[in-house]
């Protein structure tokens, strides 16, 4: 027999306003309602309306409640293996955006050189993308949800609101590693402002309880969430453990194509979406295959089978960095800071190409390109590399003998992104080394 056709269990109607959407949250809980094993959800992209981080992100569709063919729920202690058949982007709605957030607003892995809001369109040309706003470069997208993730029990989001909740009060002065990030919140605490709980009333003493304890959905966490792997695409597997009956599977943040790193924040290509998943409960398999990283048996982490689809480019150019930072001041073994490193090494030189330097923090956000962790063992530096395939550009990128890239022989790329202006007080790191 023929398996069953997909049915739309999350219908999304993109010309209204996220919050007038009922099927849609943007919270994690155990408290949720239901479907079946084999759909199709209509999705939304990332923040779905204005860029507010502090309380908006992401609007996922679901819950959904999965069981078996005899109608027996997923448990506790289960793994739910989710297989991705089928996703792109909503039909009439074929194109997305790259942004960065406000300094103020949660800005980004950069935010202390960009601290202003950008933002670029992509127009979606079959499996391509390409932008007016960074002209000269189109690439095929690597689709894939950011977002998919199960249900935390009372107990998981007991554990994650408590330790996220340590690191807030014990602030900056607590951390060893990643000093030159510390201009970023560090973690954002459940609150009620903007909260979408999916079919509960708003206002009422169910939603008013669950709006302040639900996760927020930025991090990834046990549940697996915001896990922004762009090879979770067509023929993906994502093995998922099971905290509540039914495992109240949720998905959202459609992207049409990302960099490693989602390095400005807001960075895939956002867009709305449709997502066909097939869902296969592996009983008992949390125990059997996933071990604790932790104090309980629920500090565990979900396991990902890329697919076999996925842009091919034989010509990368790649940059490296270590861990010491822009003031020269060296890290121990600190790979975010060597991250950092390689990404203001490749903005700087493709800039000298024509392209403004967040045209090209944006590209980095949502290319294809690669991010490793080299070296991790060689004290005191870490070393990371960001790999872009060169194809990407319509000019050839690589250095060459006699022909420096400045000056009048450059072809200033125009137009820019769209851009505001920063009015904060943070301060803004400079490179003293460059412009």
């Amino acid at each position: 027999m023929a398996p069953p056709t997909p049915r739309v269990v999350v219908p999304i109607d993109v010309k209204k306003k996220p919050w007038r959407e009922a099927p849609l949250h943007n919270r994690w809980h155990r408290t949720y309602p239901d479907s079946e094993m084999f759909f199709e959800g209509e999705l939304l992209s990332g923040d779905g309306g204005p860029l507010d981080w502090g309380s908006l992100t992401h609007y996922l569709s679901g819950p959904v409640k999965v069981i078996d063919k005899e109608g027996i729920p997923a448990k506790p202690g289960d793994l739910l293996a989710v297989e991705i058949c089928n996703l792109g982007p909503l039909p009439g709605d074929e194109w997305g955006y790259t942004a960065t957030f406000d300094r103020d607003n949660g800005g980004g892995f950069l935010t202390d050189h960009f601290p202003a809001p950008t933002k670029a369109i992509w127009y979606f040309e079959g499996i391509y993308a390409y932008s007016p706003h960074i002209p000269g470069v189109r690439f095929p997208g690597l689709t894939h949800p950011g977002v998919i993730g199960t249900a935390p029990s009372h107990e998981l989001l007991k554990i994650w609101n408590d330790r996220e909740k340590k690191l807030v009060d014990d602030g900056h002065q607590s951390l060893k590693l990643c000093e030159v990030l510390h201009q970023r919140p560090l973690a954002s605490l459940p609150n009620a402002k903007s909260c979408l709980l999916g079919m509960i009333k708003e206002g009422s003493s169910e939603w008013k309880k669950i709006a302040n304890e639900a996760a927020r959905t930025i991090p990834r966490r046990e549940n697996g969430g915001n896990c922004d792997i762009k090879n979770l695409s067509r023929g993906s597997k994502v093995y998922l453990p099971v905290f509540v009956d039914g495992a109240n599977l949720s998905t959202g943040d459609m992207h049409f194509s990302q960099g490693d790193g989602e390095v400005s924040l807001c960075g895939a290509i956002e867009m709305s979406g449709f997502l066909e998943l097939k869902c296969e409960i592996i009983r008992g398999g949390m125990k059997e295959y996933l071990t604790p990283m932790g104090p309980t048996p629920l500090h565990v982490n979900p396991i990902f089978e890329t697919g076999p689809v996925e842009p091919r480019f034989s010509e990368w150019l790649v940059f490296e960095g270590i861990s010491v930072d822009e003031s020269g001041h060296q890290h121990f073994l600190d790979a975010t800071v060597a991250y950092k490193r390689a990404v203001l090494n490749a903005i700087n030189y493709l800039s000298r190409f024509g392209y403004s330097k967040e045209q090209v923090y944006l590209l980095l956000s949502c290319c294809p390109c690669e991010g490793r962790i080299s070296g991790i063992v060689d004290a005191p530096n870490a070393v990371a590399t960001l790999a872009i395939p060169t194809a990407i550009f319509d000019q050839d990128v690589r250095p060459k003998s006699g022909r420096v890239p400045s000056g009048p022989r450059v072809v200033k790329r125009t137009p820019d992104v769209l851009r505001c202006t920063y009015d904060g007080d943070l301060p803004i790191t400079m490179n003293p080394g460059g412009a």
